[in-house]
């Protein structure tokens, strides 16, 4: 008896010596981290200072204060990757705000939120890198990845940096504006049309290194997903943390619009000509940037937090999906009502914004991803979700004018009427194939909007017309190869699991990149909120089979834990007890 006391005491000893272990171990790291901050905050404050000041009085104030404040959110993102990707997700919805409001339009600050994401990718790497763990997350991927790649790189040095070469249009005289043949006499072409000397506007070169950047350059966000999404708690909160910034923007976007119909914002209503027809950024009001609200014309264009009307239609329609997934997906009842609230505002504001793209899209969105996702068959939850959205919607549309809502709809037929989707989107295919120039197309960024500040753009309004007008046949292939494995992948790796909470959850983000992969209209990958959603949820999806196996030994151990409790209160029952 004295000798099982004995070593009752010496356990519970050793017990209390390896606690306080423990907590010894955790408070020295803990301090050894604060100073690791503290030097870190001090050493980037002060080379900010350094640069930031003389630049300020060389330059501008504005580029000397955007430096100074890039320098330490560069040095922290790099050696804090995980909480700076955090900081990029819910910087990203408010950073058309931030570049208008606090930037004035400043190019730095329409790149601030690569701040956050390019040393947060750098310093992940590194991690990698020395802990040994992959960089290449699906190996099977690799392979489509690198043939895009190859792609791209050609059309950026064979279409782009031959164009870098030629004469500078400025440099031409009148007379050798025009082809001429050794005689001196105009070249025409086969429609007659005088053909004009091949000359260069601006830097190709760099127009196309900023295409190459917009169409691959947050491919990488599959990795970082991959490494940030480590277990079910942190998929949980990335739902819940985009629910939250989505109600967010919407409630701010529903007071633009109340300041807009009080007239505490003038809105466009004021101007005349075309000014009445065009989103202006001297307009703006409360968030955002070009906003157009000429309610007489019947025009309402409004930017949300974004910086245009039609990022702020993309972020809805993303924003459609990642409701629904968190609706139908959630374990706790409080968030699934708030992906349901969020449901609902983002169908409220598809309705106000005056986005005929978000009017169609967002409700369009919900319905298909209720039938791939077998959600319409879950009846028990289908029901009481579908009772509570329609008790919201009706709330919400009931604030509105029913005339203004009619108005929304009969400007989406009138425009559907006057130009149907599938034959602008042929005309644009047509306007793409007529242009053509070799097989890697005319260059990277030659009609992105975003690099006309490096040459002209071509107006290409729809994304694979857009590509294959810039990259050709091969880089259109080379792309679409890429997404459709990309897509095979994530169905792959989503059919695997067995936590139904997981599966919920990669079937919503699935169905996301399936449609946006193939959507025809617009040019949702060139759109910040939707790219950086599409190659996130990859990343993730692909991460989830490693998440469903933990949690499926999670559930075997707790089992066997059950299971052997139960048999020591067997045991006891059977054992007769002795008096």
């Amino acid at each position: 008896m004295r000798r099982s006391q004995s070593k009752r005491k010496s356990k519970k000893q050793q017990k209390e010596t390896l606690d306080l272990k423990d907590k010894l171990a955790q408070k020295r790291q803990a301090r050894e981290a604060r100073r690791k901050l503290m030097g870190l905050i001090g050493f980037s404050l002060f080379f900010a200072i350094l640069v930031g000041v003389p630049l300020s009085f060389t330059l501008s104030p504005k580029i000397g204060a955007s430096v100074a404040i890039l320098i330490p959110s560069f040095v922290l993102c790099y050696n804090y990757p995980r909480t700076a990707l955090w900081a990029f997700l819910i910087y990203m919805p408010f950073s058309g705000t931030v570049t208008y409001w606090i930037g004035g339009g400043n190019a730095l600050f329409q790149l601030s939120k690569d701040g956050f994401y390019i040393p947060a990718l750098l310093g992940l790497m590194q991690e990698c890198t020395k802990k040994r763990k992959p960089l290449i997350v699906a190996k099977p991927l690799f392979t489509t990845l690198i043939f895009l790649l190859i792609c791209a790189l050609l059309t950026l040095f064979f279409a782009n940096g031959i164009k870098q070469f030629l004469p500078a249009c400025d440099s031409l005289s009148e007379y050798d504006t025009f082809l001429r043949d050794a005689n001196g006499n105009l070249i025409l072409d086969e429609r007659g049309i005088v053909i004009t000397t091949p000359c260069k506007k601006a830097i190709p070169f760099a127009q196309g290194l900023l295409g190459f950047k917009i169409l691959l350059g947050y491919i990488p966000l599959i990795f970082c997903a991959y490494y940030l999404i480590k277990d079910k708690k942190r998929l949980v909160f990335l739902g819940r943390l985009l629910v939250i910034l989505a109600i967010i923007c919407c409630g701010l976007a529903f007071i633009q619009y109340w300041m807009l119909k009080t007239g505490r914002c003038e809105g466009t209503n004021h101007l005349v000509g075309e000014d009445l027809f065009k989103p202006k950024l001297d307009a703006k009001c409360f968030v955002g940037g070009a906003l157009l609200y000429a309610p007489s014309q019947g025009q309402i264009r409004l930017p949300g937090t974004f910086v245009s009307p039609w990022h702020w239609a993309w972020f809805l329609i993303g924003n459609a999906a990642i409701c629904f997934s968190v609706a139908f997906s959630d374990p706790a009842f409080f968030w699934r009502n708030c992906g349901l609230v969020g449901m609902a505002m983002v169908f409220v504001n598809a309705v106000i914004c005056g986005q005929r793209l978000a009017l169609a899209v967002v409700p369009a969105v919900i319905i298909v991803m209720l039938f791939l996702t077998g959600k319409f068959a879950d009846v028990k939850r289908f029901i009481p979700i579908g009772i509570g959205l329609s008790v919201v919607l009706y709330l919400g549309l009931s604030f509105l004018n029913p005339d203004f809502i009619q108005e929304r709809v009969d400007s989406f037929v009138s425009r559907w009427n006057a130009s149907p989707p599938y034959l602008f989107i042929l005309e644009q295919f047509d306007y793409a194939i007529r242009n053509q120039e070799g097989i890697l197309g005319r260059g990277l960024g030659v009609a992105t909007n975003s690099t006309r500040i490096f040459g002209d753009v071509a107006l290409v309004e729809t994304y694979h017309p857009k590509l294959l007008f810039e990259t050709g046949y091969l880089g259109l292939a080379a792309f679409m190869i890429f997404v459709t494995h990309l897509c095979i992948l994530t169905f792959q790796a989503y059919r695997r699991l067995k936590d139904q909470c997981l599966k919920s959850f990669a079937s919503g983000f699935w169905v996301f990149l399936l449609i946006i992969s193939y959507f025809p209209y617009w040019y949702p990958l060139d759109t910040d909120p939707v790219a950086i959603y599409y190659w996130f949820f990859a990343g993730v999806i692909l991460r989830m089979p490693l998440i469903d196996k933990e949690e499926q030994a999670k559930l075997k151990a707790q089992q066997a834990a059950e299971d052997a409790l139960k048999k020591r209160v067997k045991t006891r029952k059977k054992t007769p007890s002795v008096i």
